[in-house]
């Protein structure tokens, strides 16, 4: 029962901490925060040649793991502040009281933006000389480059790299080009209490219900049609959503993934043959097919049915 497990941690991500051997607590809200932007920053590395772990460190800090007034109203994962901006601005109290910053329609276009910002301003200049791999350098020069005022800046930095090991994105080939590109189609306008964090299972990807929730509003959320969201999930787009139900972005696989080769799975209490076929992220009918059933079959507490 993976699944379960994880939708039970993701309930709790925003309270719990994790203790990392000889460097102290992770704060599992900046892990999910990771997991969920660490493509992003990986594809502006490799447009820009800026190490995804200084992006992912300054979203960090800069929008406390995107829960900021100026991340959650103003896709704002970076703090810059207007500077001759002529796009949509948000105001918040920093060095100043009611200082302009920046405003954007998606986390995608901040990104962006901090990756031109560094990029084509003479003042980041040097920075480009350094290794993408350098992120003791990077965080030293912005400092002294003067994008933050804080005089622990470089060391709040390093320090989030190191405790998160994001140095590891400096090394990376490639990224998830669903992950990356989902942050510029998603509507925040539909997700006030925050987007529904995305998950990979069996070559797909999925978010999980909360209350209120509908297909309608998922799919406003998402920029997936809600017909077509509802058809991946083998259901109509009418369908009643309850909290916890898995909603797969894309076609679910005809079989689970290769590691439940052999490995049939146990029906226990108060499963559906439907509860199941989502668990795994395959199709309802393989389901059936594969254990040579029908719909109008029941299933037993204890009973073994092939996955794969």
């Amino acid at each position: 029962m993976r699944f379960l497990r994880y939708i039970v941690f993701t309930l709790v991500l925003s309270v719990a901490f994790i203790k990392v051997s000889g460097q102290g607590m992770q704060n599992a809200a900046y892990l999910l925060y990771i997991d969920q932007y660490k493509d992003l920053a990986i594809e502006q590395m490799q447009r820009y040649r800026i190490p995804a772990s200084i992006t992912l460190a300054q979203g960090l800090f800069e929008s406390r793991a995107g829960q900021s007034r100026l991340a959650t109203v103003g896709n704002n994962h970076f703090g810059i502040k207007c500077h001759g901006w002529k796009g949509r601005s948000i105001n918040a109290d920093d060095d100043a009281l009611g200082e302009c910053f920046r405003a954007y329609d998606s986390a995608k276009q901040s990104y962006e933006d901090h990756s031109r910002f560094l990029r084509n301003n003479t003042r980041y200049a040097s920075l480009f000389q350094l290794r993408e791999t350098d992120y003791k350098g990077w965080a030293r020069g912005l400092k002294a480059c003067g994008y933050a005022t804080n005089p622990r800046y470089a060391d709040n930095i390093i320090n989030l790299i190191e405790l998160y090991h994001l140095n590891v994105y400096d090394h990376a080939k490639g990224y998830d080009h669903f992950m990356a590109d989902r942050y510029d189609a998603r509507n925040h306008d539909y997700a006030p209490t925050g987007f529904h964090p995305i998950t990979k299972c069996n070559k797909n990807y999925y978010i999980v219900a909360r209350a209120g929730d509908s297909f309608k509003s998922l799919s406003k959320e998402t920029g997936i049609p809600r017909r077509k969201l509802a058809k991946y999930n083998e259901r109509d787009k009418n369908d009643v959503l309850h909290a916890g139900d898995i909603i797969y972005l894309e076609k679910k696989q005809k079989k689970a993934s290769k590691v439940f080769k052999n490995k049939p799975h146990v029906v226990k209490a108060g499963e559906s043959m439907y509860s199941i076929a989502q668990m795994y992220g395959m199709r309802l009918k393989n389901l059936y097919k594969m254990n040579h059933m029908s719909p109008d079959d029941g299933i037993t507490v204890g009973q073994q049915l092939r996955v794969r």
